[in-house]
């Protein structure tokens, strides 16, 4: 028998661009992702229409996902286009926010101004 997931509301942003084709056919995947794991506040953004709200943050692959707890950032990085994939990542972001475990900003891999620029989305949300 599994544990149960905490009780923990993330921020599940999914940053994508409309002439993406990944990002068309991951739509779906995202909206099912909604549906299996409610609870969470998710939100769509394409990056070239909201370019004012998503700030310096630059995305090089897509799909790229933004999870946040409280303003922290607690992944931020592309994915591949699966249901499971991002199912997993929720639940284990869900267990270490219920633990109060954020990650460091040297662990998330990313450069610092990329850092900074992912920080900065996370506390608008």
């Amino acid at each position: 028998m599994s544990e149960p997931i905490p009780d923990v509301v993330l921020d599940v942003v999914c940053l994508c661009a409309a002439w993406c084709g990944t990002c068309r056919e991951y739509e779906a995947t995202f909206a099912q992702l909604q549906q299996m794991k409610p609870g969470h506040r998710y939100r769509w953004i394409d990056i070239e229409d909201e370019a004012d709200f998503v700030g310096d943050v630059d995305i090089e692959t897509f799909p790229t996902l933004l999870v946040a707890y409280q303003g922290q950032v607690m992944f931020a990085g592309p994915v591949l286009p699966r249901l499971g994939d991002a199912q997993r990542l929720i639940e284990v972001q869900q267990h270490q926010a219920a633990q109060g475990a954020v990650p460091s900003a040297a662990l998330l891999g990313l450069p610092a101004d990329q850092i900074e620029a992912y920080k900065t989305l996370a506390k608008a949300l």
